[in-house]
């Protein structure tokens, strides 16, 4: 059976797009590992390329530069958040921290990536950031201020416990539940006199 030019170019495309993004998805797999394992200044083209058993430069041919690599990171950071939080029907206050803190400090390279500079919302997929920050506007009924403060309390709670700031004999479990009964408290009382 012959194929015409026109069939063989049409296929072609195809197959060659599949494997550029596989290869990437490759590529971003291999850069997570390397941060996970060996933190930021783990993560670079070379030690990459060297996972792959290939050259640095052929890297370029499937992610432009380290900064799209860092994005890609954040993005699939934001996929992996959203899974855990949607994880529960339930979509109380206290599910949400409890499973935030322990995403972040299972994956604390990554979590800083995400959250210690200027997000690049403009490159990110579209709807990643707000995909995993629906369970979190869920459990407070809607409210996005709400929301954000229990986001601004937990992102405090978890950025100071990874950076060791708690004092050795803190109760850290019991300063979570404080904080969050406080937003919980607030948050009721704020929807009652609405």
């Amino acid at each position: 059976m012959t194929y015409s030019t026109q069939q063989d170019e049409t296929v072609a495309p195809e197959a060659g797009a599949s494997e550029d993004k596989g290869r990437r998805d490759e590529i971003v797999a291999v850069a997570r590992r390397l941060l996970e394992h060996h933190g930021p200044d783990g993560v670079t083209m070379r030690a990459i390329a060297s996972e792959l058993g290939i050259r640095a430069p052929s890297l370029y041919k499937h992610v432009a530069d380290k900064r799209e690599l860092e994005v890609a990171l954040i993005a699939d950071g934001f996929r992996q958040q959203a899974e855990a939080f949607e994880q529960s029907e339930e979509h109380a206050i206290e599910t949400f921290a409890r499973r935030y803190r322990t995403w972040a400090l299972e994956h604390p390279h990554l979590y800083r990536l995400m959250t210690d500079r200027p997000l690049p919302r403009n490159e990110l997929p579209d709807g990643v950031e707000e995909r995993a920050a629906r369970p979190l506007i869920q459990a407070f009924g809607g409210s996005v201020d709400h929301a954000r403060a229990a986001w601004a309390f937990a992102h405090g709670m978890v950025t100071l416990e990874l950076a060791q700031r708690f004092p050795p004999d803190a109760d850290i479990d019991a300063a979570w539940r404080v904080g969050i009964d406080a937003i919980s408290n607030q948050s009721a009382t704020t929807t009652n006199t609405r």
